[in-house]
């Protein structure tokens, strides 16, 4: 990809960035992403959020900690209101002028329904910090990026758990690809394709760049995912190795 910031998600800690960095990038020819961030969330096996740049950040803000009390809102249904609104953390980082909301929501298993409610839970959090930190929150330049889980984007708007951040708040930059060209993820065990991960920018971003079209890198993906039939990286297999079941977005901000 060569990006310049790259948002990442699942990873254990700062030392496995770091690790991975030394070990594997540098040695690839590329520059260097000397700003590095994993800080630790409410995953308990590890899976945490983390950033590699290449541009200094500003503020690097963790919500792991936000409970619902603290932004006025209820907490999820069957949930005990102490507990944190992120399954993970909602990471806020400045790049420049513009601000990254890093997430990665609730999976909809193994209770799909209960998953639904905490994870939409999580997205009226995370408009909740975007409109506490934007005076009019449409005409500041933020993006949510991240895996926010929702099952099926092509659900009808209501229905979906990530819709306090879509419709008129966020523009969904997937929806720039045409229709069968915005899956992301594939489930082997089932054969499904989905979207699950999200590029959703302020009203205000995605009128400065009309022109920016999110890519989908699949050449990580096993060979299962036979919808894309494009090359693979190298050592990738029927089902493993793979670099992911998701494939990684990445989209270029250059004014014309």
């Amino acid at each position: 990809m060569n990006a310049d910031v790259v948002a990442l998600q699942e990873v254990h800690d700062v030392a496995t960035l770091d690790y991975f960095h030394e070990s594997y990038l540098v040695h690839t020819g590329l520059a260097p992403y000397s700003h590095r961030v994993c800080l630790p969330g409410n995953d308990g096996m590890g899976r945490n959020i983390a950033l590699l740049s290449r541009i200094p950040p500003g503020t690097v803000e963790s919500n792991a900690w936000i409970r619902p009390a603290d932004l006025d809102l209820d907490p999820a249904e069957g949930q005990p209101p102490d507990r944190p609104v992120f399954c993970r953390d909602c990471l806020v980082v400045e790049v420049r002028e513009l601000t990254l909301f890093l997430c990665h929501f609730k999976a909809p298993y193994p209770d799909r329904a209960a998953a639904d409610i905490f994870r939409r839970t999580e997205a009226q959090a995370v408009r909740r910090l975007i409109e506490r930190r934007f005076t009019r929150p449409a005409e500041a330049l933020w993006m949510i990026l991240g895996d926010l889980n929702e099952p099926d984007a092509r659900a009808p708007l209501p229905e979906q758990a990530i819709a306090p951040l879509r419709n008129s708040f966020g523009i969904d930059l997937l929806e720039r690809r045409p229709a069968g060209q915005r899956w992301s993820y594939h489930e082997a065990s089932r054969g499904t394709y989905s979207r699950p991960d999200a590029m959703l920018a302020s009203p205000a971003l995605a009128r400065k760049y009309p022109a920016a079209m999110p890519r989908l890198i699949r050449e990580g993906m096993s060979r299962m995912a036979r919808r894309y039939p494009g090359p693979r990286l190298h050592g990738v297999g029927r089902y493993r190795p793979h670099a992911s079941d998701h494939a990684a977005l990445m989209i270029d901000l250059i004014e014309a």
